[in-house]
């Protein structure tokens, strides 16, 4: 009998202690449907961004020595997921990261975490919102909200709304630099969240579902994660993001019914057992 080797996925993202949200929320999903989670740490952070205070240590300076030994000790990787990343040194060595590691048996996911609401993160400039377009070429599947596909096509934000038409426009430019499946996520409809999935000479599809509460540290990452494992372990892209969405749902339900704070983000450890 011929046994199928454990898959293992790479994580290019920081690693925060409280708050639930990056690595903290990437290796227990991953590994709870039952993939190697390998974590390449941007950054130590304490807890995240959104609290008072917090412990903060750059990590840029070490990811190269890092990555060098995981190539000296020839590792490989079914998927590459990556996720925020703090300056444009950081988008050059994930740059490297791909060059190295990328095979045509990886599958490579780039969540571009670079703002919301037709608005950027403090942390990102001009130049680094033109180095982080150095990545779509390398990525397979690309999980943007509006706001960061519009930034990285160049082209105004609709804050009067956006149609489905419009949103496959949207999809089919970013599939045209590099990835052959792109989900617009968090899009506000109604009461409802929107993902607008969009895949290579195939018809779109929306998946919706009412939204619960504020918005919540890390439920991106939750979403990734999810995305990314079920996606290496041959699910369409369609069920992939069926299972996160349906996943965040019931965690985030769970979340506010045990009135946890919106900076603590999802208590997604309740339902981990059901993922696999």
């Amino acid at each position: 009998m011929v046994l199928n080797k454990q898959k293992r996925i790479a994580v290019v993202n920081d690693m925060t202690g409280f708050g639930r949200c990056s690595i903290a929320v990437a290796l227990p999903i991953i590994s709870a449907m039952k993939i190697q989670c390998c974590p390449l740490p941007t950054a130590i952070l304490s807890a995240h961004t959104g609290f008072s205070s917090f412990f903060f240590d750059d990590y840029t300076s070490h990811m190269r020595d890092y990555m060098n030994n995981w190539k000296e000790l020839g590792l490989k990787f079914d998927g590459i997921c990556t996720g925020f990343l703090g300056s444009k040194e950081q988008i050059d060595v994930v740059v490297e990261f791909l060059e190295n590691f990328k095979t045509k048996d990886t599958i490579v996911m780039v969540d571009p975490v670079m703002g919301d609401y037709g608005q950027l993160y403090s942390t990102y400039t001009k130049e680094m919102c033109n180095e982080m377009k150095k990545l779509i070429k390398y990525a397979d599947v690309m999980t943007p909200n509006l706001t960061e596909a519009c930034r990285l096509l160049d082209i105004p934000y609709p804050s009067g709304g956006v149609s489905s038409e419009e949103l496959e426009s949207i999809a089919k430019e970013l599939c045209r630099k590099g990835p052959s499946k792109v989900v617009i996520t968090g899009l506000q409809h109604e009461g409802n969240i929107q993902n607008f999935i969009y895949e290579t000479g195939k018809p779109y599809t929306i998946i919706e579902i009412k939204k619960i509460g504020d918005d919540r540290s890390g439920t991106g990452d939750v979403f990734s994660s999810i995305v990314a494992a079920s996606i290496v372990k041959g699910t369409d892209i369609v069920g992939a993001v069926e299972k996160a969405v349906n996943f965040i749902s019931k965690a985030i339900k769970y979340t506010a019914e045990i009135e946890t704070p919106v900076e603590h983000g999802i208590c997604f450890e309740e339902y981990l057992t059901e993922l696999n």
